[in-house]
């Protein structure tokens, strides 16, 4: 404390003469007050007490005599020590009051320019709000957009898979995408009820072409996969199915693949019919049904029962690929193509056999002059070029392919040479007679490579002819199929050195008569060209067959001993010989 409280007055002097009242010695009361004080219930004396005891450690009357002044010098010593802790407090406060005053300055600074700045850009703040309004509706719209486009648009990955092109397979995914456009057309029928009708006659016509495009593709995968089903056991796939299920919306379309179906299987009865008849099953099992012609009951059956279970097999077919059409009709559908396919077994057994001679037969000759005359009219009528040229398409369209297939079938039941002799001498005929007119450059194209196909046979049959009577065949053969790890050829008993021998005198023999060995059928050819390129063809075989007959007899991996001693003419001299 910073002042010490002053001494209480001294008690006044009783008046002289009198004595003293009891209890009215000052000495007394205060003994009394401090005998009747209970310490335990003062507080404050027991802290002053505490705090005294801290320094005054002896009594003794020095120290009795000098407790005032200790007291009045330590509390000034804690009234010194206050006012410099109050000083720091003071210092400390008067920071923090020039920190908050620069602060105040500093906000009323802020504040002014922001408010300067507030005035600015009200302006700015109110474009902003109505971009920001805008923005929203922007978006609000392209979420309209894209829900739209969702619900009446393609993605772009359906629409390569309707548009696809001509070699790409369809797959179930196409099918997947043209149902999204029979449904997105079903729907868009909606906004013409609406304020969008114009947008609605807009997708409906976009669809609408986007669905011919896809029956379109469709149609045209549909009919060459009806194209391959030439086999006599087909397999219709389940895409197929599906095709025929979607075709079924567009009933030209289904028509037409129906109809190129039943060709396609029409043909392979006929094939499997022909075959039935003359060749019979594999192996000869069953036997053909023509070596019991001799038995007409047996005959008429076995062929009528071979029919019976070709019927039942393309009935089956006809249902796996219409299984999933719904529409009406199906069935009389399905016996329509099955009466379709059976009528073709009728054909062959109306056609006319080809000719001794192996000649063109006379209905084709016959067929042939009539198309003379027909194409030689109108090659000389005053129509346009455009339109002669689509008659003269027309026309050939019509005649020669059935007499191509005339010849065909004609031919099914002779011989290799016999049948390849036949067909080039009828091919011959139909190309000497669409050379004389104009527009037949593709048909003329399309008969030179049956030909050449054919004479290809000719050529391999004359050549084999040739090497199996000069004696050549058989060891040309064993030369074919050994193998370097079966050891020299010269150990085999059929190509050692006599064997060897024996066969090249018989084909020196050849060599000296080369004219003696020829089909019978070359002498059946129309055309003398046609003679020499295939005897020019087979003697240039026989002459390679050679060739490497006598590079493996060299060999000396072969080990044959005087090689020259058994073949005694060189490749060379051979084809001098031949030429």
């Amino acid at each position: 404390m910073a002042d010490t409280a002053a001494p209480p007055p001294p008690p006044a002097a009783p008046a002289p003469g009198l004595p003293a009242a009891p209890g009215t010695n000052p000495l007394s009361r205060k003994l009394n007050k401090i005998l009747e004080t209970r310490l335990d219930n003062d507080k404050e004396m027991l802290e002053a007490l505490k705090a005294l005891s801290t320094f005054f450690v002896e009594n003794s009357l020095r120290s009795r005599r000098n407790l005032r002044g200790d007291i009045e010098r330590r509390s000034l010593a804690i009234n010194e020590e206050f006012v410099h802790i109050f000083k720091q407090v003071k210092e400390e406060l008067e920071s923090i009051n020039e920190d908050v005053q620069a602060m105040s300055s500093c906000c009323e600074d802020m504040s002014s320019r922001l408010k300067a700045a507030k005035e600015q850009t009200q302006d700015l703040i109110v474009k902003t709000t109505k971009l920001q309004a805008e923005n929203q509706r922007l978006e609000m719209k392209a979420q309209v957009a894209d829900a739209f486009i969702a619900k009446f648009q393609l993605t772009p990955d359906e629409m390569n898979l309707l548009r696809g092109t001509k070699d790409e397979p369809i797959t179930e995914d196409f099918f997947k995408a043209l149902g999204r456009v029979k449904q997105i057309h079903d729907d868009v029928k909606i906004l013409l009820r609406t304020n969008q009708q114009r947008a609605g006659l807009e997708i409906m016509e976009q669809m609408a072409l986007l669905q011919e495009t896809s029956y379109e593709r469709l149609y045209r995968w549909t009919q060459n996969e009806c194209r391959t089903l030439t086999q006599e056991s087909c397999d219709i796939s389940p895409v197929l199915a599906q095709a025929m299920e979607a075709l079924q919306d567009r009933p030209v379309l289904y028509k037409y693949t129906l109809d190129e179906f039943g060709t396609a299987r029409r043909s392979a009865v006929v094939r499997g019919f022909i075959d039935a008849l003359t060749r019979g099953g594999l192996g000869g099992t069953p036997r053909p049904i023509e070596m019991h012609s001799h038995d007409p009951l047996r005959y008429v059956g076995d062929m009528l029962a071979w029919l019976h279970q070709a019927t039942a097999s393309e009935k089956e077919h006809l249902e796996a690929m219409l299984k999933l059409v719904t529409i009406q009709g199906v069935e009389e559908n399905i016996q329509e193509v099955v009466g379709h396919i059976t009528e073709g077994v009728c054909r062959p057994l109306k056609v006319e056999l080809p000719p001794p001679d192996l000649g063109p037969s006379s209905a084709l000759n016959q067929t042939l002059n009539l198309l003379r005359e027909v194409l030689a009219s109108h090659d000389s009528s005053v129509i346009p070029l455009d339109a002669r040229q689509a008659d003269f398409v027309q026309v050939l369209s019509c005649v020669l392919d059935p007499l191509l297939q005339m010849c065909t079938m004609s031919a099914s039941n002779l011989g290799t040479a016999d049948m390849a002799t036949y067909m080039v001498n009828s091919l011959y005929m139909m190309r000497t007679t669409l050379a004389l007119f104009e527009f037949t450059d593709k048909r003329l194209e399309m008969l030179q490579f049956q030909i050449e196909a054919h004479l290809d046979t000719l050529i391999n049959e004359q050549a084999s002819y040739v090497l199996t009577r000069a004696g050549l065949s058989y060891i040309y053969n064993a030369l074919q199929q050994h193998k370097p790890e079966q050891g020299p050829l010269s150990n085999l008993s059929s190509m050692d050195s006599v064997a060897l021998k024996v066969a090249m005198a018989q084909f020196d023999r050849y060599l000296s008569a080369p004219d003696s060995l020829l089909m019978s059928q070359l002498n059946f050819l129309l055309s003398a060209t046609v003679k020499e390129q295939i005897i020019k063809q087979s003697t240039e075989l026989v002459c390679r067959a050679y060739s490497e007959l006598y590079a493996a007899v060299m060999d000396p991996s072969n080990e044959y001993k005087d090689p020259e001693t058994i073949l005694h003419r060189s490749p060379h001299q051979v084809q001098a010989l031949l030429s």
